[in-house]
């Protein structure tokens, strides 16, 4: 099994930063994709941000310019950088993986537990 462990949310004002970390462990074979998702109350879950094990990324159309993704593959951790925050960034933030695990053909695909931002005005 994979646990994806997020860190580094909180309160911030309006115009601050925030670093989120989210570190994959267990019987990892292979990380490959990772992202950052967020879900704002009475809202679907929405993608912020994903990087390829390549380190390509992509980015939602509301946070280009001010939020950017990274991953280290030694430590097995994606991170998201995150300026200039709007109080509509408010929200859980979740970590995903696409990860190939010990004894399984095909990757699957793993969530954390989530992590609340919350910016204020």
């Amino acid at each position: 099994q994979v646990q994806l462990v997020e860190s580094g949310g909180g309160l911030v004002q309006a115009g601050g930063s925030l670093r989120l970390s989210c570190a994959a462990s267990g019987t990892i074979c292979r990380l490959n994709d990772m992202g950052w998702y967020r879900q704002a109350p009475g809202k679907q879950r929405e993608l912020v941000a994903t990087i390829t094990r390549g380190e390509d990324t992509n980015y939602a159309d509301s946070v280009k310019g001010r939020f950017t993704i990274s991953r280290d593959n030694a430590k097995n951790t994606v991170y998201l950088q995150m300026n200039s925050l709007k109080p509509e960034d408010t929200a859980v933030y979740y970590c995903s993986a696409n990860v190939l695990t010990a004894g399984f053909f095909l990757p699957r695909n793993y969530w954390g537990q989530g992590a609340q931002v919350t910016v204020s005005s």
